[in-house]
Formats: C-alpha cells, sequence, structure tokens
C-alpha cells in the first residue's frame, strides 16, 4: 500500500467542500482499497506509545467553539483489535493496548471524505510523548511490514502549524496566505523530503529561526516522519494540498507509493 501525510487543518474540513477535501478525495480515489487504515494523528499524545484496539471506536469531537453542524458528526467505522494486535507486534511490543480513545478529528475529519461509507477499519496509534523525533522515526519504521498486507499507513498533522501567529484575512481561513517565514521554513522542510534528508528533517529544532517558528511544538509534525520513515529507496513521493493558510499553517500533504 502506499502511505500518506494529511495536512488536516480547521476542522471544519471535516464539514466543508472545499479544495483540500477535493485533493483527498481525488488521492483516495487512486489508491487500492485498504484492508484497514492506520492513523498517527497529531491529537493523540500519551505517556507510552497506545493503539487503539476496540471494536467500535467512538468520533471524538476535540476541538472548542466551532458549528453545531460539526459535533454532531459521527464516523462510524469498525475498529481491528486484530490489526492493534498486529502493531503491537510490529513495534515489539512498544505500544500498549488501549479500550478507551477511539477516532480524534486529525483521524476521522479526513477519512470522512476518503471513505465516506466508513466501511474500513480504523486504528490509531498514538504519539510518546518520551520519544525524542528520531525515536519516533525508528519506531515507526517497524510499521513497514503492514504495508504489504494491505494496510494504509496515514500520518495526520501539519508540517508548518503554529496556532499563536495565525493572521485570518477575510472570511475564508483557508484563503491561500503564508507569512514569510512560515513560507521560507516551507520551502526548506520540502527540499529535505525531495531529497531524501531525514536525519535532518528529524532534527528540525537546528533548521534555524524559520522552522522553529512553524514546529514550536512536535505533535503535528511528527506523523510526517512517520509517513517518511516508511519510505522505500524507489519509491517516488507527490505533493498535494500545498497550499499556506492562515498566514502560520500549510495544508502540504504527500502520497509515497
Amino acid at each position: 500500500m502506499p502511505v500518506l501525510f494529511v495536512g488536516h487543518g480547521s476542522p471544519m474540513n471535516a464539514i466543508e467542500d472545499n479544495a483540500f477535501v477535493r485533493g483527498w478525495q481525488e488521492v483516495a480515489a487512486t489508491l487500492p482499497q485498504p484492508v484497514a487504515i492506520l492513523c498517527i494523528s497529531a491529537h493523540w499524545e500519551t505517556w507510552g506509545a497506545l493503539v487503539t484496539a476496540m471494536d467500535r471506536p467512538r468520533t471524538i469531537h476535540d476541538f472548542g467553539g466551532f458549528p453545531r453542524a460539526l459535533y454532531e458528526v459521527q464516523y462510524a467505522a469498525p475498529g481491528s483489535p486484530g490489526l492493534a494486535q498486529q502493531v503491537r507486534t510490529a513495534l515489539g511490543d512498544a505500544a500498549g493496548l488501549d479500550q478507551e480513545w477511539g477516532l480524534d478529528h486529525g483521524c476521522w475529519s479526513v477519512l470522512r471524505h476518503m471513505y465516506p461509507e466508513a466501511n474500513v477499519p480504523v486504528v490509531q496509534l498514538s504519539l510518546d510523548y518520551a520519544r525524542s523525533p528520531q525515536q519516533h522515526y525508528a519506531l515507526a519504521q517497524g510499521l513497514a511490514p503492514l504495508r504489504d498486507e494491505g494496510v494504509l499507513i496515514v500520518g495526520s498533522g501539519n508540517i508548518v502549524h503554529n496556532l499563536r501567529r495565525v493572521v485570518v484575512r477575510g472570511e475564508d481561513f483557508n484563503a491561500p496566505y503564508g507569512l514569510p517565514w512560515a513560507l521560507e521554513a516551507s520551502a526548506t522542510l520540502k527540499q529535505l523530503i525531495v531529497e531524501r534528508r531525514h536525519a535532518e528533517l528529524a532534527d528540525y529544532a537546528a533548521l534555524g529561526p524559520a522552522v522553529q517558528l512553524a514546529v514550536p511544538t512536535p505533535e503535528h509534525y511528527l506523523p510526517m516522519l512517520y509517513a517518511l520513515a516508511l519510505r522505500q529507496p524507489d519509491e517516488a513521493l507527490r505533493f498535494y494540498n500545498d497550499q499556506p493558510v492562515a498566514g502560520s499553517l500549510t495544508m502540504t500533504s504527500f502520497v509515497i507509493g
């Protein structure tokens, strides 16, 4: 299976019809039908890695201040205890099994557009607070065998994500606009992705002031490292939804394979 990194942006993308949503739909149409989906979302951080292992994960509305219609969305995809155990085995028992979480908006806001029938089992893997970016990258490599079994692995975050520096011009949050430092950071990080300089991407804090502003906290950046860790030497990478929004975010996404 290919591997995806998705810039998920605002939760409102879950209920809107816009260029980013259409980008997700177009990518989904090019993929083989997955037997299951493993999502690494920016919105589930834990002490120690966990993987959802329930039969019916709940839809988590982990945000505030949005229209009622967004809170009414339910994404009723089944879980997969079997896949959860496979993930745990693939990671050498580095992840515990979780029965409490469910699917957060980093996951379902995208998947409800890609797989609207919610008929593909979905499992989430959390981001372990205790691991360095390099350790996350190494952990992700253990997931590679799942691709051969038809599992679609999706990292969901944003490469540039600084909510404290958001600038919304007009009524459209998704209008194309990037602050100079955000555009600089995006260009730097994309070039490193293209050149497969993964060690430098993992050591992002050393990439200068623009990148430090772009990644003030790691949770939206780390899912990208999970996707890159799964790229094989002969695999192509294609960017899509490559646009800055609200000054300090980018929706940049990519497909591997």
